[in-house]
Parts: structure tokens; C-alpha cells; sequence
């Protein structure tokens, strides 16, 4: 690794200088004012966490089960759009980053690499398949088919798009998909034409999706369905009602609806409402161990991380992002022996009090 790299906040500085102004605008922005997207990351500060002294705990594991299967540690990689824009390996570096990090790789519908090749450069690895449903119908099931032939164990459907959020960054930089930068999952199911730009991409999904949409997805998937991009209790209770096993907490990074909750406000009444029932996952923000604790403790399975493992591929590709997993995971490792716990089943509310009032900027 580089020298100096001690936390996720120096890869992301390292990812900065290797990074022309528009995709960095495009994989570090936000919607609108990016009120959210800032939030999202200072929300987690907003907790303390209460450690247990003379507990007897004599080791430290990091090692859980996620949809029935282990992982060294329940911080896996979110699905981000687009890597060959980070690094020219894109998603195969992603995968092998997270194979060898012991965790699991969500792949986008919107990746440059399809799901065989992915799980060619990365057979050993756990991957799930992030799916945005499309207009036709025929499509959905044919990503899906893909997938699923290529031993993704899971499809996480995204729900909080489109429309695409207000990405002002990309409107300042003029932000476009190079032409060299192909997008095969989606131009194989649509049978050759391919979107040329973010907008064009969002224009063929579906913009009407409903609860019954998402039944019919799991009933066929054929492997356990996830949705992606709840924030309520009363969406979390749609979701199982129509067949998810699992959720996921999140605002898209704070990419589409800039003033919605951050997913650490939003955690709580989510566990509440699930009571067990179903996986509960959430993203946004995590940029420390001690985060990854607080999610834990507030009633996640696991949380994913995007950025920092892309801020790892544009500095050092595959072992940029490994570095980042690892590190995160390490972080979290120490955070639990200092709680005086032996695991991360083993964290509850009893290890916090708050949260506390944020503030992320002033005018």
C-alpha cells in the first residue's frame, strides 16, 4: 500500500488525485444541497457507545453469518455503478478485493464487467446481484437468469429509483459515460443498443414499480430477494409481506432524495418493524470500525460500504479495496475488545446512549 494510508479517509484523498473532475463529482456527489450525503456520515458521531469492563473476554472474533453463509466480517461492499471509470480492472478487481477480504461483493446492474466475468475473476467469493427493475419485463428476468446462472446467492432490487436524484456536480462538470466505458449486462438484455448517459440509463427502468412487482421478482429469483432503499417501518413490513428476506437501510448515499433521513436515523424503526423476521442491512456513511459497532448495536446483521471501496480501486485497485475492507474490519475488531464483547452478535442497545445532535455545516 501506499505509505501514509492509515484510515479510509486518506484512500479517499489518494482516490481525489487519481481522479478527473467528473467521474470524482460523480461517485463523491450528492442530491441537491447534499444535506443528506453529508448527514449521512455525521449521524453515526451523533451515538456513544458504552464499553463493559472485566467481561472475561479472553479473544475477538469478526466473523458472522449474513444470509446463512459466513463472512470474516459483517461489512460487505455495496453495488456502485460504472468502476471501469475508477480503475481499468473495475468490478473483477472489486470481486477479488472481496473474496480475499472474506466478505461479500454486490454487483450493479449498471456494472462494466458482467456477472460471468465477475464471478470467473473472484469463483471462490460470495457475490449478490443489485438489480434496478425494467420497464420490460423481459429484461428484469434476463439479468436475473444471468446472475443467478453465474452463482450470485442473492438479487438485492433497489426501489428508490428512478428518477435519478438532482446530481449537481454532474451538471457543473458535464459528467458523461465515455464511449469506451461499456455497460454489457444491460446492452446483452436489450439486445445490443446500449444508454449513453446516466438520465438515458434511468429512462428504461421502470418508473411505476410496486409491492406486487417486487413479488412476482422474488417468487422467480429462485435465490433470496433483498430490497434496497427502505427508510420507514411501514415499507420494511411491505417488504417481507411480499416475499424479501431481507432489507436494506439505505438513501442511495444521499444521491436521490437530498433532506431524506440518514439511514442511521432511520435503523432503528426499521429493526423494530422486522423483530427478526428478515436480514436487515444498512449503508450510508460508514467510514469507521466504530460505526460498523453502532450499526450492530442498533440492530443490523451487517452493513455495506460503496465509497471507501471504490476510493480504495481508483488508488490502488483490487488491493486498494482490500486494504479498505480489511482496515474497516480491523477497526471494528478493536472496537468490540475495547466494549468488552466477543463478537458482533454480542453488541446491543445496551452499548449506547444518544444520539446526539449533529451539525454538518454552517452557512
Amino acid at each position: 500500500m501506499p505509505e501514509g494510508w492509515v484510515n479510509v479517509f486518506d484512500v479517499q484523498r489518494a482516490a481525489e488525485r487519481e481522479l478527473d473532475p467528473g467521474p470524482l463529482g460523480y461517485f463523491s456527489g450528492g442530491a441537491g444541497d447534499e444535506l443528506t450525503l453529508r448527514e449521512n456520515v455525521e449521524a453515526w458521531k451523533g451515538w456513544r457507545l458504552r464499553p463493559r469492563q472485566l467481561t472475561g473476554i479472553e479473544s475477538v472474533s469478526t466473523a458472522v453469518e449474513v444470509l446463512g453463509a459466513p463472512v470474516a466480517a459483517p461489512i460487505l461492499v455495496a453495488p456502485v455503478a460504472y468502476q471501469r471509470m475508477l480503475h481499468p480492472e473495475g468490478e473483477p478487481a472489486t470481486a477479488r478485493a472481496a473474496a480475499a477480504a472474506g466478505t461479500v461483493m454486490c454487483l450493479s446492474t449498471l456494472a462494466t464487467a458482467t456477472p460471468t466475468e465477475v464471478a470467473a475473476a473472484a469463483p471462490d467469493g460470495r457475490r449478490w446481484f443489485q438489480l434496478y427493475p425494467f420497464s420490460d419485463a423481459g429484461v428484469t428476468r434476463a439479468l436475473t437468469a444471468e446472475a443467478v446462472a453465474a452463482g450470485f446467492e442473492a438479487v438485492v432490487v433497489t426501489v428508490d429509483a428512478p428518477p435519478g436524484g438532482k446530481r449537481e456536480q454532474d451538471h457543473r462538470t458535464g459528467f458523461a459515460i465515455p464511449p469506451e466505458v461499456a455497460i454489457p449486462s444491460v446492452t446483452a438484455a436489450l439486445g445490443g443498443g446500449r444508454p449513453f448517459d446516466v438520465t438515458r440509463t434511468f429512462d428504461l427502468l421502470t418508473p411505476s414499480l410496486r409491492w406486487e412487482h417486487l413479488g412476482e421478482i422474488a417468487a422467480e429469483a429462485g435465490v433470496p430477494v433483498l430490497v434496497k432503499g427502505l427508510l420507514t417501518a411501514e415499507d420494511a413490513e411491505l417488504a417481507i409481506a411480499h416475499g424479501a428476506a431481507g432489507v436494506v437501510v439505505s438513501n442511495h448515499g444521499g444521491r436521490q432524495l437530498d433532506r431524506a433521513v440518514t439511514t442511521a436515523e432511520a435503523l432503528p424503526e426499521v429493526v423494530a418493524a422486522v423483530a427478526g423476521r428478515a436480514t436487515v442491512l444498512v449503508d450510508g456513511g460508514i467510514r469507521r470500525g466504530v460505526d460498523v459497532a453502532i450499526a450492530l448495536a442498533l440492530g443490523a446483521d451487517a452493513v455495506l460500504v460503496g465509497r471507501p471501496a471504490i476510493w480504495g480501486l481508483a488508488a490502488a485497485g483490487a488491493e486498494g479495496a482490500e486494504w479498505v475492507l480489511r482496515t474497516l474490519a480491523e477497526e471494528l475488531e478493536l472496537a468490540l475488545a475495547l466494549l468488552g464483547v466477543a463478537g458482533p452478535r454480542d453488541l446491543s442497545h445496551e452499548h449506547l446512549r444518544g444520539p446526539l445532535p449533529t451539525c454538518v455545516y454552517s452557512d
